[in-house]
Parts: C-alpha cells; structure tokens; sequence
C-alpha cells in the first residue's frame, strides 16, 4: 500500500486492485496548497475545515463521516467514535478514529483524537500495523499524550500528522517535539511510502513524510 500526506490529517492511501482513500481533506483557506486529488472512498474525522473538505477530492467518491462498518471496492472500514473528554475553549469535540483493512494491513487514522483512551478502547481496536498519529497539540495529542497513546496502541509503523510545517493557519507545534518524546532523532522525510505487512518490523518504527502538497 503506497501513502502519501498532504498535511493536517489528510493522506491518500492506494493499493493495487482496491478503492483509493483519502483521509480528511482540508480546506486551502487554512494557509495549505490546493488538493488535486482523485479517491473512490473520502473518510472525516469530524467536522471542521481542515478535516472535510470533501470538494476538494474528485471522482466517484462516497463519504464516511462517522461511525461504522463500511467496505468499498475491497477496503474494509470500521469508524470508531472517539471524542476529547476534556472541555476545553471549543467545548466537546466529536471525532470518528477510522480503521482501515487493506487485504490484512490494518490503518488507523485516529483523527482529532484528544486524549489517551483507555485499555478497553485501546484493545477494541485489535492489532494495528500502521498508525497515523496527531502529535502537534492544536485541539488534538500533543507530543506527549500521542507517544503515550502510541505505547498503548503498540503499532509496528507510526507516520505523525497534523503538525505545523510552514504555511498553516493553525496553531500547531513542530514533529520535532515528538520525536524527541520518542526518543527518536531527526530523520530524512520520506515523499511517499510504501508499506507492505511482510516488511513490518517487530518493533515500533517511527516514518516522517513530506507533505505532497507544496
């Protein structure tokens, strides 16, 4: 399965033979290029600009925008709702996390998730090969809450989003912060990339993608 991030919460998830997916699209009146995408399936964490902009994905395209059982085109979708707990200054704030099956590799994207869930939520998820993970604060994890959530999760493959990379509207803090919380150094981003279940590693794997947008 090839992945591609575009920033925020918003990647394209593509396997050969099965429906192409894009993650929470946003809207470019956030600071970000303009989406020129293309999916059969577009899926939204909740409803806010720089998760559902849904125009900006062309195509045959059905929407998820909540919780779930779905399958398109080979992809099987479960929506989990999983809200912030906390009030903030935006009150409660919904959030679907999404679990995609790609012909045995399980995806979450886990969306605006806020706050550590528990051990029951946690194993409701069952086995997770690759987590797309919010680590830069802005209503969502930050750093340190999304390396907790990721010990709890226990993925073989971690690529973080929603942070801040330059041009974004948003107050959100740089990877930097979490990787340090991972105990992770600075790494090379990557444009794409391409995850297959059999070159999973045993061991949690940290991935930094270049937003494809620019």
């Amino acid at each position: 399965m090839d992945l591609t991030w575009y920033g925020l919460s918003c990647f394209r998830m593509k396997e050969r033979g099965l429906a192409i997916v894009v993650t929470d699209p946003y809207d470019p009146g956030l600071g970000l290029p303009t989406l020129a995408l293309r999916a059969d399936l577009v899926t939204v964490s909740h409803d806010a600009a720089g998760h559902n902009y849904v125009k900006g994905v062309k195509g045959q395209r059905l929407l998820i925008s909540g919780p779930g059982e779905y399958e398109v085109g080979g992809v099987f979708i479960t929506g989990i709702p999983m809200a912030a707990e906390i009030k903030g200054k935006n009150g409660r704030i919904s959030n679907t996390l999404y679990l995609f099956d790609f012909d045995g590799l399980t995806v979450a994207h886990l969306g605006d998730l806020a706050y550590v869930p528990s051990q029951s939520q946690i194993e409701d998820l069952g086995p997770v090969d690759l987590a797309l993970v919010p680590v830069g604060g802005g209503g969502a994890l930050s750093p340190a809450q999304a390396a907790e959530v990721i010990s709890l999760i226990e993925p073989k493959l971690v690529v973080p989003m929603h942070y801040k990379t330059g041009k974004e509207k948003v107050k959100l803090g740089l990877v930097a912060m979490f990787l340090s919380e991972m105990g992770v150094g600075k790494q090379e981003a990557l444009e794409t990339l391409k995850v297959t279940k059999s070159g999973l590693s045993d061991q949690t794997q940290v991935v930094v993608l270049e937003p494809a947008a620019k």
